[in-house]
């Protein structure tokens, strides 16, 4: 993911000019450009945003944009899903190149194809389904789109699981095991029906007996942002704070989503806070530059972050004010810096996995309304 990096004079540069030159740049490119900003985003980028969101619908959001440039403030997958998405006349752009995720980072393509030929010489081509969370590299999204698999969100993780036990015996979940197996238990599945995958392990840590009793095998991966949240944190807080409600994302352990009152996705978490009447209180286990806006934007509402350690999402926070100056001024001067380009067989098939999930999401949704 190494790129090009920022001369030495951004550096030096006030914030306030930082700041001063991106708004008169944005106004200068008009609609040639389209910023988008996740919602872990630091505000200084945020303020610069054409539209905020989680990594899926920023993608989606993307490919529907005319401008020839897309800026994607957020890590280097979501860069990756826009360009998968977008026209082939688009040029996405992600402003620091080392902005990665380590969730990502943890299901490496030589790894997963070790792991998906062995068990596909004990259970056949057709007996493991893989799934991976959007939270993936583009290879990996390929990866389950050539063997029939798909990519799943937060939100939609039980339909795609459901979808995949539909057609084959067992799913291997990709690369989160905490969403993957909060979504498994809430579907009935046990945790003796589970396993973990360590691709560092032969069979992955398990017995040949173990993996063919398992129904769901999860891959030895995590977000370390919202593995730090831990069940004595619900508690302290409950103690803290009478009547306090707990609002955390399915990427928590087990052990804290069980305990939560309300599970959702980044968007849903929002939502839930959106519409909350005054006087409500939160405690909520997700980013902390999210729980710190939803906090600025909600002052009739006590809210509070599920952890007494600052954590903040480390490779997202590479996007800095100065790197989005850096890439503007460029493309002010016609020159593109830091593009983000996947391959045509990698593209191809990773947007046969993106389809596959928004088919089987539609027909799912349809199903809930009849």
């Amino acid at each position: 993911m190494a790129g090009q990096p920022i001369p030495e004079r951004y550096n030096s540069l006030p914030e306030n000019e930082v700041l001063e030159r991106i708004a008169r740049l944005k106004k200068d490119l008009r609609d040639s450009i389209t910023v988008l900003g996740h919602h872990y985003q630091r505000d200084e980028i945020i303020q610069f945003a054409d539209f905020t969101g989680d990594s899926y619908k920023l993608s989606k959001t993307a490919s529907e944009q005319k401008a020839s440039y897309i800026l994607f403030c957020g890590v280097h997958f979501m860069a990756e899903s826009a360009d998968i998405l977008t026209r082939d006349d688009q040029i996405v752009i992600l402003p620091d190149l080392e902005a990665g995720c380590s969730m990502a980072d943890m299901a490496v393509l030589e790894q997963v194809e070790w792991a998906w030929s062995a068990l596909e010489k004990y259970f056949g081509r057709e007996g493991v389904m893989p799934i991976t969370y959007m939270n993936s590299a583009a290879d990996i999204k390929a990866f389950c789109g050539k063997r029939g698999g798909a990519v799943c969100t937060s939100s939609n993780a039980q339909a795609l699981m459901e979808w995949g036990f539909s057609q084959r015996e067992k799913v291997l979940f990709l690369p989160d095991q905490h969403l993957g197996r909060n979504t498994a238990k809430r579907m009935g599945i046990s945790l003796s029906q589970m396993v973990i995958w360590d691709p560092n392990e032969e069979l992955g840590g398990n017995s040949l007996e173990d993996l063919r009793r398992a129904k769901v095998i999860l891959w030895k991966g995590h977000c370390s942002v919202h593995g730090m949240f831990r069940p004595e944190h619900v508690d302290l807080f409950r103690k803290r704070h009478l009547g306090v409600q707990v609002l955390v994302h399915p990427e928590c352990v087990m052990e804290v989503v069980d305990q939560a009152d309300s599970v959702g996705s980044t968007e849903f978490i929002i939502k839930t806070v959106e519409q909350a009447p005054a006087g409500s209180k939160w405690v909520i286990g997700t980013e902390l530059h999210l729980v710190n806006r939803l906090k600025k934007n909600h002052p009739d509402q006590e809210i509070y972050f599920l952890s007494p350690t600052v954590c903040v999402c480390s490779t997202m926070f590479r996007i800095d004010p100065r790197h989005l100056l850096w890439v503007l001024e460029n493309l002010a001067q016609g020159k593109v810096v830091n593009r983000i380009q996947v391959p045509k067989e990698v593209k191809q098939w990773a947007r046969v996995a993106l389809e596959r999930m928004l088919q089987t999401t539609t027909t799912s949704q349809k199903r809930l309304a009849a």
